[in-house]
């Protein structure tokens, strides 16, 4: 976590932390060097990291690499189901798995607020640990910074992920062909509505818990049964109408859904319409389509079921080629609507 000791401080750190984040300028200070250590160094440690180097160095594996980032300000940062810590790398790891990589690397580069609970961070950080041990993958790398209170809304996450493509697919919306299956993985909107119910402190009869959850290893399984993947995509912010409408505008061909077949459990649809949101809409942290020949739907199927997130996995509908770019609905009597990408976001801060 650019840990090196500045010259002149390699002994009389304090043994114990604060109890909250001071203020802290650059990297080299004492406070930055002891809360490095006191939260990250433990929960973190590894080969690479423990070289305490401005870059972590490593092996180059054999095949395509896979690299992407992205930045978690979720609110509140503790959830049901879930915190701010183990969505940004699940959330990092699933979006390898969507390109079907096997995640390997994470850094993570966290801004934190003055007077930010170091209880908290250290939770996070445990969180983290365990989601990565979960997934397989290192923490290899990160940076921390602390800016003055109020100017950070307690904590702010980026972290980046290196996988490998051990394959030779292109996994991408220009492979979907005329009559492709389209396979979701479970039922939807549960972490919306958890992120919604805690923030604005709604109660329901039962307590709606975000599905976070990493997607990587179901991926994995359909790439080792040579199950042939045209596209995957994680249903997170704008949910499965706006997945689904990305894959049709980039593809070129309409994605045809049965509005019958998408699971939704009874207390989301019932949070739903009290809120005024469409469930095909609200985000989730766990959920995934895989776009596939219609011929390996059934092996696909079995093979998501034997997880946990994916033993509800369902086929949903078919790739066809009008109307273009459009994504058509079909309800239970057979009357058809398009599915269209809403104008603005339906909830803000829930990744």
């Amino acid at each position: 976590m650019n840990s090196r000791e500045p010259e002149g401080a390699s002994c009389g750190l304090p043994h114990e932390l604060p109890e909250k984040i001071l203020l802290a300028h650059g990297g080299g200070g004492r406070l930055m060097q002891q809360l490095i250590r006191g939260a990250f160094s433990e929960n973190f440690h590894n080969s690479y990291l423990s070289t305490e180097h401005d870059s972590a160095v490593l092996p180059a594996p054999s095949g395509r690499l896979a690299f992407t980032t992205d930045t978690y300000v979720v609110k509140p940062i503790f959830f049901p189901g879930g915190d701010i810590g183990r969505l940004s790398v699940f959330g990092t790891v699933n979006d390898l798995a969507m390109s079907g990589a096997r995640p390997l690397y994470l850094s993570t580069g966290m801004i934190l607020e003055e007077g930010f609970p170091l209880e908290s961070l250290q939770r996070i950080a445990r969180s983290m640990r365990e989601a990565a041990d979960l997934c397989g993958v290192q923490i290899v790398t990160g940076d921390t910074k602390v800016v003055e209170h109020g100017k950070g809304d307690g904590i702010f996450i980026n972290t980046a992920g290196v996988g490998v493509i051990e394959h030779s697919l292109n996994i991408q919306p220009s492979s979907l062909a005329e009559g492709d299956a389209v396979l979701l993985t479970g039922d939807l909107g549960r972490h919306g509505i958890a992120i919604m119910a805690a923030r604005e402190g709604l109660e329901f009869e039962t307590t709606i818990e975000s599905d976070c959850a990493p997607l990587a290893a179901m991926v994995l399984d359909l790439l080792d049964a040579c199950v042939e993947l045209h596209c995957l995509r994680d249903l997170t912010r704008g949910g499965l109408a706006s997945a689904l409408n990305e894959i049709a505008a980039k593809a070129s061909r309409a994605i045809v859904i049965e509005e019958m077949q998408i699971p939704v459990r009874t207390e989301v649809r019932g949070a739903c319409e009290m809120l005024g949101l469409d469930p095909l809409y609200v985000a989730n942290e766990g959920r995934m389509v895989a776009i596939l020949p219609a011929k390996e739907a059934s092996r696909a199927l079995e093979i998501l079921r034997r997880h946990e997130s994916g033993k509800e996995a369902v086929l949903i509908g078919k790739v066809e080629a009008k109307p273009a770019s459009r994504v058509v609905l079909r309800n239970a009597i057979g009357v058809t609507r398009y599915l269209d990408l809403l104008s603005g976001e339906q909830m803000p801060r829930i990744c």
